[in-house]
């Protein structure tokens, strides 16, 4: 009899390690999933947050077969974007934005908020507007994503498919983001509106007279 509990108390303790590694397992491996999703999504954005560094000029393709430019230089850092009905000049001293005629636009010159302007810029999607995306995706827990690797312009581009668990369509879209860090497409909803954009050209040598206003600008300066 007594042999017989020493055998019993074996195949608990043998139970209770087995049950408690399995446990550890799954813990584990659900750690690693969390792990995984947060990093993948993390990466991107730093790897992003570099185009701010950057000295560049990138074409792209919109929905509809349009194009928009953005050009950025460093010391002073200042970026142009150029968009279909308009254009947006930041500088550390003025935002200034453009409305109609490319050769005789309407602009406003106010102070400058750049975490704000530098997002609403017609269909471009700039790459505040994506940053800005994917990290409210990093705090969302119920956003699933998923890695793969591309070539846009003849670039080499990291990309992640981003959406809800649940299968909604709501926050689903895809950003690839190249190498140098600069943004590379986008195709989702943003603001309500599907956006589709695509790098077309990347140039480290900025046009400069995407900073400069066509003669006949009008310019009204409201900074404060």
């Amino acid at each position: 009899m007594p042999s017989v509990a020493r055998l019993t108390s074996t195949g608990v303790t043998a139970a209770a390690v087995l049950f408690g590694a399995a446990a550890c397992s799954g813990l584990d491996q659900a750690s690693a999933a969390s792990i995984t999703r947060d990093d993948l999504i993390s990466e991107m954005a730093g790897q992003l947050s570099t185009s701010t560094g950057l000295t560049y000029t990138a074409k792209y393709q919109l929905s509809g077969g349009e194009t928009a430019r953005i050009t950025q230089v460093q010391k002073p850092t200042r970026t142009a974007y150029a968009y279909p009905g308009g254009r947006l000049i930041l500088t550390s001293t003025a935002a200034i934005r453009c409305r109609g005629s490319e050769n005789a636009p309407t602009c406003t010159e106010t102070t400058p908020s750049p975490a704000n302007e530098a997002r609403q810029t017609g269909a471009l999607v700039t790459p505040d507007a994506v940053l800005a995306m994917l990290n409210t995706a990093a705090l969302d827990a119920t956003v699933v994503a998923k890695q793969h690797d591309t070539t846009v312009a003849g670039r080499h581009a990291t990309c992640l498919d981003l959406s809800k668990s649940d299968g909604s369509p709501t926050g689903r879209y895809t950003v690839c983001v190249t190498s140098e860090g600069a943004l590379g497409s986008f195709t989702g909803v943003l603001n309500g509106n599907q956006a589709d954009v695509a790098l077309t050209a990347y140039s480290d040598k900025p046009d400069e007279s995407a900073f400069v206003l066509p003669p006949a600008t009008h310019l009204t300066d409201n900074r404060q």
